[in-house]
């Protein structure tokens, strides 16, 4: 127990611990914190336990049981966890030629990326296609794509990232994603703070981040906003240094579903003859909307985070939520550096956050609203 690092940060009446093993944030009480706390100090279960019968007014063995509990639940190592499908890599060769070699500018920086089928292709390609060049000689970075005994591999500048199997396809998207920005901005991986499922949008001197389920309306009230005088900083993949805690661009386009389209058709016309996308995986049809950004290296600090959501003849409502509620909707589906001085920033950094629930129909008052949010007006 005395080896095991934990960070507690007390927000509102909880208390959110990370604990360094797994790299796990978990929502406590704050009695249960301080027990946990007690635990990492080296104080026994027997003295913790008769110091909480004495306050909470229960049995000793009752609150030696809790302790207990709290301890294995936590701490203890889950040895029922599925087992992962380990690829052996030792006797995979790269291939010799590939089928579709393309390349990507991103402001100045050139990508040669070498995907060696078509399937490889759509599982990047389409997102990146706004920023496809003529093919050049020479390159700053080159990405080679290939599926060899079911698994993906990827390989950059000659080095071996990693190979993931066919179930786990989005987390070779995401470090796919996460290679790309490190590349644009000169950052190693431990040098983000992490990397969120949400879309990004600035006025210029911040950022606002808008997040909730698939479907709820992120990438529409994006490309909206775009249109209004917002620039698009981000879409489904937004990251986020550790030095400054600013959220950075990412040159994807901005992804819009079908039930979209009559609302964006008439402000983006080119969406009528964009190339559209079945990704039965994910049981969606989507085109691609170019974001309107022109430098693809910004990064603007952000104070809010808005879980928006389009609904139906809705009446406009904006009001400020629990930031313990937002915390367990924006974990799940978020990378968060196991590092734990980024850890401790990231803790403190969401503790100065504001966060929003955003339900709406009419897209004109959505834009006002957005636009008191980023003016504190709200």
């Amino acid at each position: 127990m005395k080896s095991m690092k934990t960070l507690y940060k007390v927000i509102e009446d909880k208390t959110i611990a990370w604990f360094e093993n797994t790299n796990k944030y978990v929502v406590l009480e704050n009695t249960t914190a301080d027990i946990l706390k007690r635990l990492s100090k080296g104080i026994s279960v027997e003295i913790i336990a008769n110091a909480l019968s004495k306050k909470l007014d229960v049995p000793l063995e009752k609150a030696e049981d809790f302790i207990l509990n709290l301890k294995k639940k936590l701490y203890e190592p889950n040895n029922n966890t599925k087992k992962e499908v380990i690829n052996d890599d030792r006797d995979i060769k790269k291939p010799s030629s590939y089928n579709f070699v393309t390349f990507y500018k991103i402001n100045e920086v050139i990508f040669k990326i070498s995907y060696l089928n078509e399937k490889e292709q759509s599982l990047i390609h389409p997102k990146f296609e706004h920023l496809v060049i003529d093919a050049v000689e020479n390159f700053d970075n080159e990405f080679e794509v290939f599926i060899n005994s079911n698994f993906i591999f990827l390989y950059v500048d000659k080095d071996y990232i990693g190979s993931w199997s066919h179930h786990d396809v989005h987390y070779f998207q995401g470090k796919f994603s996460m290679e790309i920005i490190q590349k644009i901005h000169q950052k190693k991986e431990e040098e983000w703070l992490g990397v969120f499922h949400a879309s990004a949008i600035s006025n210029g001197k911040k950022s606002m981040l808008f997040l909730g389920d698939s479907g709820n309306g992120k990438s529409t009230s994006l490309a909206l906003l775009q249109a209004n005088g917002f620039t698009c900083l981000a879409d489904d993949f937004v990251p986020v240094d550790a030095k400054k805690q600013e959220v950075y661009s990412f040159p994807a386009s901005i992804s819009i579903k079908q039930n979209s389209l009559k609302t964006l058709m008439p402000i983006y016309p080119e969406l009528a003859t964009s190339k559209e996308y079945n990704f039965t995986r994910l049981n969606k049809v989507v085109r691609y909307l170019k974001p309107n950004n022109a430098n693809f290296f910004a990064h603007i600090p952000c104070n809010d985070l808005v879980f928006i959501k389009y609904e139906k003849e809705a009446k406009l409502r904006c009001k400020k939520i629990s930031k313990i509620d937002a915390f367990q909707q924006l974990i799940p589906d978020s990378w968060l550096s196991p590092k734990k001085e980024n850890a401790q920033l990231f803790l403190d950094w969401f503790g100065g956050l504001n966060c929003y629930q955003l339900t709406y129909s009419n897209n004109e008052e959505m834009i006002k609203t957005v636009t008191k949010i980023f003016d504190n007006d709200l």
